[in-house]
């Protein structure tokens, strides 16, 4: 274990995802304190490059997420100030924090991804732009800020009433993708490892933003009561799509499987490059479980950071 390095914490940033961030940040710096490093805690502000030059740390540990800390952005100003930092770099964030980019790099090699297609928001006051049910998103959120499932049934009029609440009244464009029913599994990958499979369950509508980061709101179950084969697929796939990117330190692999299609129902939704770090996080208590603490677990991103 490398000790006593002097690690700047940028978190916090001006995305819709600033107060996990802030969670997942101050989690970590206490981590690392202690672990004996020594930590300035960084809120993600526009002058930021300024504060890192004056700090001039050995790392800086990105616990940002969503935009410009999850985008490319920061990971851009950090290669040309010369500083190392966690997690991935420039290219994989680009890539992976789009949607429709992500399916581009990974389908390819066989990953399965739901189709779909981008939609000018316009478009959704005239026609569905797939039969219903269908799942509307930004193409570049994390959390799932922003999504919408529109069912025959649904709420949002038909088509999509423009006074109605929804992210077509946020976003010029969206995602547009079929609506796969069935479960929700996630699987956590740290350096070269699947750290196993977590079914989600909300307790009421889906996993949104409020169940993500609202204690009680969702079951975590772990190890998944899923099929053995399922559950390898899960591991294999989010091991795949980790290495396909170029995603470095951990990511998380975020699938909805229809139990009804067996192996054949499972559907890669997306890869997060800076998956939280808070207490209700999944890939610190997918790591729990094998036995990884936080500070261990911290630990590790940091020592592939520098190796």
């Amino acid at each position: 274990m490398t000790g006593g390095l002097h690690i700047a914490v940028l978190m916090g940033g001006w995305s819709a995802e600033r107060e996990v961030s802030l969670m997942s940040g101050n989690g970590i710096a206490d981590a690392l304190e202690s672990l004996g490093h020594r930590v300035n805690r960084v809120d993600m502000e526009r002058n930021v490059a300024v504060k890192l030059a004056e700090l001039k740390p050995d790392l800086v540990f990105n616990a940002l997420h969503g935009t410009p800390g999850e985008d490319g952005a920061v990971q851009g100003m950090l290669d040309l100030m010369g500083l190392k930092y966690t997690h991935s770099g420039l290219v994989t964030s680009v890539i992976a924090i789009d949607k429709q980019l992500t399916k581009q790099a990974l389908v390819p090699h066989g990953i399965p991804m739901p189709g779909g297609r981008m939609v000018r928001s316009e478009e959704l006051y005239e026609r569905d732009p797939l039969p219903r049910p269908y799942v509307l998103k930004p193409v570049n959120e994390g959390s799932s800020v922003g999504v919408a499932i529109v069912t025959a049934e649904g709420n949002y009029g038909n088509p999509i009433g423009r006074d109605v609440r929804g992210p077509w009244q946020e976003f010029d464009e969206l995602l547009a993708e079929p609506f796969i029913r069935g479960r929700e599994l996630t699987t956590a990958v740290l350096g070269d490892q699947a750290l196993g499979v977590t079914e989600l369950k909300p307790k009421s509508g889906f996993y949104d933003y409020d169940a993500k980061y609202t204690e009680g709101l969702t079951d975590h179950i772990f190890p998944a009561d899923i099929p053995e084969d399922v559950a390898d697929a899960c591991k294999r796939i989010a091991i795949d799509a980790h290495r396909l990117l170029g995603c470095k330190g951990c990511s998380r692999s975020d699938f909805r499987w229809d139990d009804s299609q067996g192996v054949d129902g499972l559907f890669l939704l997306e890869v997060n490059t800076q998956p939280g770090m808070t207490p209700l996080s999944l890939v610190p208590e997918q790591a729990r479980h094998l036995g990884i603490s936080y500070a261990e677990l911290v630990q590790r991103i940091v020592d592939e950071a520098l190796a």
